[in-house]
């Protein structure tokens, strides 16, 4: 079926974004893998595009837009490149809310301008050894004394946590509230105290920074606090996780269209037993299932995104967007790999990098079970 969703303008940026991927992101990218980080001069090209901050109000560098097609174009382009080193969706669809909604003008002037144009990368830290998916089960304290808290705590899995100039952190203001006594708060490059431990080394996602958080009685001004109270963050992280989940979705369905892609050109040229394998019935029918399911995703997601533009995305809908889509990403590139044979194991093929990298996507965000949790308690049983 027609793919409806863009306009005119989303087409043309789709043109920019190729452009800036084909000459900026591939050529690099298999060294970003081994150095395990992509440069920040990057960052600082594609804010020079406007590929940075689409809601940002304008007085602020943004294009002040609230549309999030915009963020599916980038999304689906850095996917459709194996460029997974790019942080550029947690910095578009899961920070900017952050920065966007939940700030005031002082902290507006001081942070948006730099988020817009790439200077200053951005990434959030709720996840803890002992609490992932649990996010009421966070132990990092924040006490307030006076103008400032003081910090103590650790974080783990923080993607873009090498590079990242501002880090929205979940913490306790008030360990005795539970949820309630949760709060974000900026922390920035540089304070006294905050510290970022190795680079982890995962299975896939290799040329994406993900680091280790250390917060060391870091004195962090009240005036970083995002909300006019204390107490008001987990409301905040429950408020942005729908688009968080949705931008998950955006990226599996875009991974497994990629997969499909390479591995129908495969079959059509790879022959066995004097025929291309494509010509086998096995290998059609496989295909034919695949196809049949991203596409069905591809216009339930599609209509999400339109539904998240008119602030209508339910956290019901998100998250079956999210665990769908994500189990299908994996059982997509698993089932290619199966058709590219030996093939398919080697990582100068697209499709066993896509195999690496597709894993994580069940699980950050909230893993499948989180989400069927969130579903079934929504019958009211």
């Amino acid at each position: 079926m027609e793919r409806d969703l863009f306009e005119e303008e989303h087409l043309l940026f789709r043109e920019t974004v190729r452009e800036f991927m084909a000459r900026e992101v591939a050529p690099q990218h298999a060294q970003w893998e081994k150095d395990g980080i992509v440069p920040r001069e990057v960052w600082k090209k594609a804010g020079e595009l406007g590929m940075f901050g689409f809601s940002v109000p304008e007085e602020y560098g943004g294009a002040g837009v609230t549309d999030f097609r915009f963020n599916t174009v980038i999304v689906e382009e850095i996917i459709k490149n194996g460029a997974t080193g790019l942080g550029f969706g947690l910095h578009n669809d899961i920070m900017a809310p952050y920065f966007v909604d939940m700030t005031n003008d002082e902290q507006k002037a001081r942070w948006l301008p730099g988020f817009a144009s790439g200077e200053l990368i951005t990434a959030v830290a709720m996840t803890e050894p002992g609490a992932g998916s649990d996010l009421q089960g966070i132990k990092t304290t924040a006490v307030p004394e006076g103008d400032h808290y003081v910090m103590n705590g650790q974080k783990t899995f923080i993607t873009n946590g090498v590079n990242s100039d501002l880090v929205v952190v979940a913490a306790k203001t008030d360990p005795s509230a539970g949820a309630r006594g949760t709060t974000l708060i900026v922390v920035e490059r540089g304070m006294e105290g905050f510290s970022r431990g190795r680079n982890l080394e995962k299975v896939g996602m290799h040329a994406q920074d993900t680091a280790e958080l250390f917060f060391e009685n870091v004195h962090v001004p009240v005036a970083n606090r995002l909300g006019d109270a204390d107490g008001q963050g987990f409301f905040q992280l429950m408020t942005n996780l729908p688009q968080e989940r949705l931008s998950i979705a955006v990226a599996a369905v875009a991974a497994a269209e990629a997969a499909l892609e390479w591995t129908i050109d495969y079959c059509r040229n790879r022959t066995a037993f004097g025929r291309t394998i494509g010509s086998f019935q096995n290998t059609r029918f496989v295909l034919a299932e695949l196809s049949t399911e991203v596409e069905i995703a591809r216009h339930y997601v599609d209509k999400c995104i339109l539904a998240l533009n008119a602030k209508k995305l339910s956290v019901v809908d998100a998250a079956k967007a999210k665990w769908w889509t994500t189990e299908l990403q994996n059982k997509v590139v698993d089932r290619c790999v199966q058709l590219h044979g030996g093939y398919g194991y080697m990582l100068e093929y697209p499709i066993a990098k896509a195999w690496l990298d597709s894993r994580v996507q069940s699980i950050y965000g909230g893993t499948t079970e989180i989400m069927k949790e969130i579903i079934g308690r929504s019958f009211n049983f």
